[in-house]
Formats: structure tokens, sequence, C-alpha cells
């Protein structure tokens, strides 16, 4: 999530929720982290050469991993100038200049040719994207025929009780949040935007519960440094610990891709 990359909170400019794959995994938020961008490389499936838009690159952790494990050529793109700065010093800095480079754009917008892409992603982006199918007609714009898009949601799961819902409306507000969707949604918003869904999948278990206790420590050790370099309010909008208890508000893995003119 964007607003948690920040030299503030997090030393390795990242936080996104995690993956556990079972409940018996011993992992850190940090390895769980690693293990999300791990299973969303496999969905992705981008090979040597390919290029990879990456929509809502943060500070570009993920970018450069995908670059590292596929050895494909990636794009980021933000809408936070500071961002872009700052990712592109990073690439430089891990030797990855020459196959990952960032740019200043609007997922709404995107200023790139049709089919230019061979792959794109957005991990956790699409969450504070206010018309999720203008994003989503964008990716299937820019994607060649045969093309994959990966992308990460919050959804409900389940009709939120009124008792918990002051802590989803705070988390949506804090957190400039798109409206609020069901998986049953995604099949027709994947259709609209003239992709084929793969796949769309609950792994609400994996990544809600221990995510959130994760970053509620994270949140307590670093207090004082928080309120000190962020102001007491802000970090009061960081604390994600309300929602521990709200299984009804769920994570969701889509894969799809645009078909090829053969079908």
């Amino acid at each position: 999530m964007a607003g948690f990359e920040s030299d503030n909170f997090t030393g390795d400019h990242n936080l996104h929720f995690g993956y556990w794959d079972s409940p018996a995994d011993a992992w850190s938020l940090e390895r769980a982290e690693e293990r999300f961008t791990e299973l969303m490389i496999e969905k992705l499936g981008a090979g040597r050469g390919e290029r990879v838009l990456d929509v809502g690159c943060g500070m570009g952790t993920p970018a450069m991993r995908l670059a590292r494990a596929t050895g494909s050529e990636v794009l980021g793109v933000t809408v936070s100038h500071e961002q872009v700065k700052r990712a592109t010093a990073r690439a430089s800095a891990a030797g990855l200049a020459d196959r990952v480079s960032f740019r200043y754009a609007d997922a709404a917008a995107l200023p790139f040719e049709d089919a230019s892409f061979d792959a794109v992603w957005m991990l956790e982006s699409i969450i504070h994207m206010p018309d999720r199918l203008q994003a989503l007609g964008e990716a299937a714009r820019v994607l060649r025929p045969g093309g994959r898009l990966v992308l990460t949601d919050f959804f409900e799961r389940a009709p939120i009780p009124e008792r918990k819902r002051p802590a989803v409306e705070k988390f949506y507000e804090n957190w400039v949040m798109g409206p609020m969707v069901t998986i049953d949604d995604y099949p027709a918003l994947v259709r609209a935007a003239g992709l084929r869904l793969v796949e769309a999948c609950d792994i609400s278990e994996q990544v809600m519960k221990r995510t959130l206790e994760g970053i509620a420590r994270r949140i307590a050790h670093d207090r004082r440094h928080i309120d000190d370099t962020l102001g007491a309010d802000l970090a009061d909008d960081l604390d994600l610990s309300a929602l521990i208890e709200v299984w009804e508000l769920g994570y969701l893995l889509v894969v799809a891709e645009l078909p090829r003119a053969d079908g």
C-alpha cells in the first residue's frame, strides 16, 4: 500500500500485505510480503525480455523483484513525482536501471500506445482508483493479445455488521480507497474491459489477519518515531488494528488475460 512506503516507517521503503501459504508458516511480515510478490510473479508468468507495466509502483521494490526473478523489462508508473524520483534512484543503486524504470502517469489515462506491454500488474493499487473499470480498460488497451493482467483488491466477503462499519469506513477514508466491491463484481468488470477472467480467488485467510496483526506490532514498536516524524494524528490513521476481527473485509487476487484474435 502506497501510504506505507516511507523511510519514516519501514527501512526497505515497502510495506505491502503479506501472504502465508498455510497457518503453520512462521514467517515474519517482511518475509510474507516477499512471498506475496513471488506469488504475483508466478501468476503473471512474464518471461525474459518481455515488457511489464507495474501500475501503482510505489517505491519500486516489487518491480525490481519482478525484473530480477524473470529477466523482464519493467516500467512502473505512479501519480507521485517523489515516488518516481526515489524508485529511479533505488533501481540505479541496485544495478537495474537498464531493465527497471519509472515515470509519472495516471492509471486512468496511460500515456502508452495500444498493445505495448506483454503483461500488467496492479499490486494493491486498483484499490485506490475511483473507477476500476476505467483502470482495467486502460490495462487491456496497452496489453498485447494473449497478455496477462494480475491484480489484488479488497472486497466485501459478507455484509459488514453495523458495529464493525466505523473501522472499515475509517480505513477507506484514510487510505483514499475506491468504492467497495464484492467478488461477484469482478467477472462483469473484467468482461466490460475486454478481458477474459482466468481466476478470481479469495485469499483472505492467507493474507488479512496476520498482516493486520503484523502492521499493528510494527506501528507499536515504531510509534514514538512515527509520532515525531509524521504526527500523532497520522500515526492513528496508519493503525489498522481495528480491522483485525473484521473477517467480512477480504482480500482478492484476480488474474485476467486479453484474448487473442483467434480466441
